[in-house]
């Protein structure tokens, strides 16, 4: 177990704020502002009670110092976001960076340049962790995006100071517990996207977990084959058949029901005003491409979600950027928001896609809870140990 934000006394202390400002961006102009929107409560909450925060985070992938990747750019935005000028340091560690941190008053908030910056971040080196270790008297993860990966500001700093998860962090593991560690039941999950390659973990661990597995997009295509159905021009794994047929077998065993779509929506191009038509999944033509589960399927979709409590969903149903192949995703996202708003169900969901096709089907925001992170969402849907939270649970 970890420790929570009001478990630590913060008046008065330098607090080390692992957030994820990894933010899209064009042209030094932040294009979606959702994390650092997130990221601002627990800022927020930190200088309110007097302490003295200090901001960490990593911005894209550089080889070292490259201008090109400075987190600068990300002062205005943050600081519109927490409600008060942010203090902005050229490095995350050596003499000006101890200077700022140092000139620190209660309740003021300043932001360390990428700590990517230095390749011992990646590495996980421990004297660049108590380097940073040496600008704070509490450390707070509040990057649940970044606590897959093994870094000296996700995991060394943990055990090197007295740490806690940020309130971000905190509502992202409390939603996922809710959602496949200790769910209300039946519990299903929908996976979708584009390769079954991509997610063959994770179909391998919640066959075991659910008791419904509603499979979508390309990947349902590869499932189709693999039971002997023409899948025409579609993307479709065809080497994968085999594997397949086992998580289909798996499923049986863990006896998790497998939902597969039973019409799809064809055609000969993926386009803007391409022709479409409806088919079964039996009568595919060899010139057409499956591009979105059909509304027989979305029907029984919605037919098996009615019976269950807990939703967590990952991967649209179909290629949703382009209309009309949104339409078995909508119809789905629209059922779960409005049983979410009722009280009667529990969805939680993440992955880039996903969250897209929530968005553009005007969702987002009814879902239980919404996850930013994409490969943290995904190994913990995997089943996998993430290394920053079980730091955080080890602590310093």
């Amino acid at each position: 177990m970890f420790r929570t934000l009001n478990q630590l006394n913060v008046r008065g202390k330098r607090v080390l704020v692992r957030a994820d400002l990894n933010v899209p961006a064009k042209d030094g102009i932040v294009t979606d502002a959702s994390r650092i929107e997130r990221s601002a409560a627990t800022l927020c909450d930190l200088a309110r009670r007097g302490a003295r925060v200090v901001v960490m985070s990593h911005f894209g992938r550089p080889k070292g110092v490259d201008a090109a990747f400075s987190m600068r750019f990300l002062v205005d935005p943050l600081s519109q976001a927490v409600g008060q000028t942010v203090l902005w340091a050229d490095d995350c560690v050596g003499r000006d960076a101890a200077r700022l941190v140092g000139s620190l008053r209660d309740g003021e908030i300043c932001l360390l340049e990428n700590v990517r910056f230095h390749p011992e971040e990646e590495a996980n080196d421990p004297t660049f962790a108590r380097e940073l270790a040496a600008l704070g008297d509490f450390y707070v993860n509040d990057a649940f995006s970044c606590a897959h990966r093994a870094h000296a500001s996700t995991e060394a700093l943990a055990h090197l100071l007295p740490s806690a998860a940020g309130l971000l962090m905190q509502a992202e593991l409390e939603a996922l517990g809710k959602a496949l560690e200790k769910p209300e039941k039946p519990v299903a999950a929908i996976v979708g996207g584009s390769k079954v390659s991509t997610k063959l973990d994770l179909l391998g661990n919640l066959v075991t977990k659910v008791d419904y597995l509603i499979i979508g997009g390309g990947m349902a295509n590869t499932f189709l084959f693999a039971q002997g159905k023409a899948v025409g021009k579609s993307l479709c794994e065809r080497e994968l058949a085999d594997t397949a047929r086992e998580i289909l077998d798996k499923a049986r065993e863990a006896h998790c029901h497998i939902v597969l779509p039973v019409d799809v929506v064809v055609a000969d191009r993926f386009g803007e005003n391409a022709e479409t038509q409806v088919v079964s999944v039996d009568a595919v033509p060899e010139d057409q491409m499956i591009l979105d589960a059909g509304p027989a399927s979305a029907e029984a979709i919605i037919d098996r979600l009615g019976g269950c409590k807990t939703l967590v969903w990952n991967g649209p149903l179909g290629a949703f950027e382009i209309v009309p192949f949104d339409k078995a995703t909508n119809a789905v996202a629209v059922w779960a928001a409005e049983r979410t708003v009722q009280g009667r169900l529990l969805t939680v969901a993440g992955g880039g896609d996903t969250v897209s096709a929530l968005a553009k089907a005007g969702v987002e925001a009814k879902f239980s809870y919404v996850s930013l992170a994409g490969g943290a969402f995904l190994e913990w849907l995997e089943g996998k140990e993430l290394p920053g939270i079980v730091a955080l649970s080890q602590g310093a």
